[in-house]
């Protein structure tokens, strides 16, 4: 990720289209594709290994998954690159300069809590979050995604494919284990930059593609029917089977059609039904929503997963930037401090204050736990090439935790005086995983199937919950 270009911005007028293509933008080429005699086979649910929905669907149902009777849902909120602990959830303020940095600090309405300066509005509901100062990412080694994304420790990148992962993500195993909350949606949905998805949103991997993320970049815009079918109303079976027919004429499918099973019938269903569709039309917000969150890469993909959540998706993971917290210095693509980290922490700030305001004002947050957190923290003292960064730190970072029912308004774990050490109350991946299974009603000693016919846990390294300990301040 390092390198000389100039620092980027989606908003800033340099940047490259790709990069500032908003998520809810149609793909230039809809995968539901006109005169494809396999259009309803490819809405692109089932992403990475090409599956077709029905063939999604018909893996859901028999592994018994459906839509639940309960919402309970998580938004995992990426901050790609690693942030520092150190100027966002744990400060140091009577640290040295040197370790300190150049930000100050902000009391919050939790008393003895002090946190960056720049997070103002957190600081007026730190008592509906949880600061987790104790997480241990010595085993995450480079930007991919895994192994945090996998609350798994051993996840690493596939030596077969280095965009996949050797586990599979948090995100998948909720799709495997429970499903979605709403069979007219998608389980497990990614957002992140295009043609990067798989940098910032880890996959199923092993555990096969029917539990892949759908991408959301990719399925906005593809939930429609293609030309030569029109239906008013989902209910017009008859009307539609006609129109079927028509079509069918003018395809080379031979028995394509006869063979539309079940399963296809609950893809048509999926489309027809126009619920996924409407979810992603952020339009449909009011501007004083839109402006809470903010009109930018960090608010918009933070409310459409609220819309998502709502609509009966599961599990949300949203990548704002990819790589925006590799925070080295000026000589990188992404700043140093002052000038990369500094103007995305109001951002940050404002999108998370207006998701967990927002969700608590639709009686959503009990039921979603939202995480932040990225693959790993930064150096306790800044970088010696004197461009006011700091590198790569796996020993321990900072993660920000909200709604899901967790005990809030307290600190869990803390790290030494330099900010570099965990101290107590030590946080690794698989009780990440614990913690997200135990608010999805997943048991944690379920197992899954490799590749090889092997059963494989989904918390390892006896996981568990991450407690909801009394308030202990670093």
């Amino acid at each position: 990720m390092k390198t000389t270009t100039s620092h980027i911005d989606c908003h800033d007028a340099g940047h490259a289209a790709a990069v500032c293509r908003s998520p809810l933008q149609p793909a230039a080429c809809d995968l539901v594709r006109v005169g494809s005699r396999r259009w309803f086979l490819q809405t692109g649910l089932a992403g990475l290994a090409g599956l077709s929905l029905p063939e999604l669907l018909r893996c859901r149902a028999q592994g018994g998954v459906t839509g639940r009777a309960d919402r309970k849902a998580v938004i995992l909120i990426w901050l790609s690159g690693g942030p520092s602990q150190l100027d966002t959830w744990d400060p140091k303020p009577d640290a040295p300069s040197a370790v300190r940095g150049p930000f100050g600090s902000t009391a919050t309405k939790v008393p003895g809590v002090r946190i960056s300066e720049y997070f103002p509005r957190q600081a007026t509901i730190m008592d509906r979050l949880a600061l987790v100062r104790s997480v241990d990412c010595s085993t995450s080694t480079d930007h991919f995604p895994a192994p945090m994304q996998a609350g798994n420790p051993f996840a690493q990148r596939s030596k077969i494919d280095p965009h996949i992962g050797t586990q599979p993500s948090m995100g998948s195993v909720a799709a495997r284990f429970r499903g979605a909350n709403d069979p007219a949606m998608p389980a497990f949905v990614g957002m992140a930059d295009l043609n990067l998805f798989f940098a910032d949103v880890l996959g199923a991997g092993p555990m096969g593609g029917a539990y892949e993320a759908a991408d959301a970049g990719q399925l906005a815009g593809r939930l429609t029917l293609p030309r030569g079918i029109q239906a008013a109303r989902a209910e017009d079976r008859a009307g539609l089977c006609r129109q079927f027919d028509r079509l069918r004429r003018d395809l080379d499918a031979g028995d394509t059609m006869a063979r539309m099973d079940h399963y296809r019938r609950q893809a048509l269903d999926i489309v027809l039904s126009g619920k996924a569709r409407q979810a992603f039309r952020l339009d449909l917000e009011s501007d004083r929503i839109r402006d809470a969150y903010g009109r930018n890469s960090f608010g918009e993909k933070m409310l459409l997963a609220r819309r998502l959540i709502e609509a009966g998706v599961t599990f949300v993971t949203v990548s704002p930037i990819f790589g925006y917290f590799d925070n080295h210095g000026d000589d990188v693509v992404w700043g140093g401090l002052i000038k990369g980290l500094k103007p995305l922490l109001p951002r940050l700030d404002q999108a998370l204050f207006a998701l967990v305001r927002d969700l608590e004002a639709r009686g959503l947050l009990d039921d979603t736990l939202v995480l932040a957190l990225g693959e790993f923290g930064r150096s306790p003292i800044f970088s010696q090439r004197g461009t006011g960064g700091r590198e790569h730190w796996s020993n321990c970072m900072s993660m920000l935790a909200a709604g899901g029912g967790l005990t809030h308004g307290q600190v869990v774990g803390s790290t030494d005086a330099r900010g570099g050490e965990v101290k107590d109350a030590r946080v690794t991946p698989s009780d990440l995983g614990a913690t997200v299974y135990r608010h999805l009603g997943i048991d944690l000693n379920s197992q899954w199937t490799d590749l090889q016919g092997r059963p494989q846990p989904i918390v390892t390294e006896r996981g568990r919950p991450i407690p909801g300990a009394e308030l202990r301040l670093s």
